[in-house]
């Protein structure tokens, strides 16, 4: 039998007492500080559906080049004509994608940089913290093509590991005017006259239209 007697009182109120390990630290309920707030955690899930929504819209585009080299990129657009661009998959090991552009100065390169869920031009220039993000890369690609004023950015070669600084002599402006389509993803009917919808209206979801045609435009929401 074992006999369990009541010790003596704490000389101190019950609610100042605390029993603590050794080196354990402890936080007063009436402390400031609030354990909840701590540095949200970046959920890994909406990096899959990030990537997995780039790549189905690109892949519905047209223009997205696959696994190319960047001398099979430069090869394709030489002879195009300025402002003429597609997206391949980049040779850098540290990014997914890259934009190659023909400029004043011959086909260019530029890598799209991924980061929790936002897509962005690379770029050694002084702005390059002041790029826009986008949720996906047609969106980022259409916000340029829509600009006039083009952008300033650095020419990077594709077959070097090491990202390092770029002179100034070798920024180039960056001006998209039209994507260039692989030969065996011309177009289809559909799909041109999905892009002409897209292109009058920012809210095709409001139109007289069948739900099926309605999820189909919904299904690729761009203007190129």
């Amino acid at each position: 039998m074992i006999l369990c007697v009541q010790g003596p009182r704490a000389l101190l109120p019950d609610s100042q007492t605390q029993v603590v390990p050794l080196g354990v630290s402890v936080i007063s309920s009436s402390s400031p500080r609030c354990l909840h707030n701590a540095t949200k955690i970046w959920d890994p899930s909406k990096d899959l559906r990030a990537i997995a929504s780039t790549f189905c819209y690109l892949d519905a585009s047209g223009w997205y080049w696959g696994a190319i080299t960047a001398g099979e990129a430069h090869s394709v657009l030489q002879g195009a004509l300025e402002g003429t661009f597609l997206v391949r998959d980049s040779s850098h090991p540290l990014y997914m994608l890259t934009l190659s552009v023909k400029t004043g100065r011959g086909p260019t390169n530029v890598r799209i940089e991924y980061s929790q869920g936002c897509f962005r031009l690379d770029s050694s220039s002084p702005a390059r913290t002041r790029l826009l993000s986008f949720p996906d890369v047609p969106s980022l690609v259409q916000h340029y093509v829509g600009s006039r004023r083009g952008k300033e950015v650095s020419e990077e070669d594709e077959k070097d590991s090491k990202v390092t600084p770029v002179p100034k002599e070798c920024a180039v402006l960056l001006k998209l005017k039209r994507p260039l389509h692989r030969p065996q993803a011309f177009p289809s009917l559909q799909h041109l006259t999905r892009l002409a919808i897209n292109r009058y209206t920012t809210c095709p979801e409001n139109l007289p239209l069948p739900r099926p045609i309605l999820q189909y435009l919904q299904d690729y929401p761009f203007q190129l």
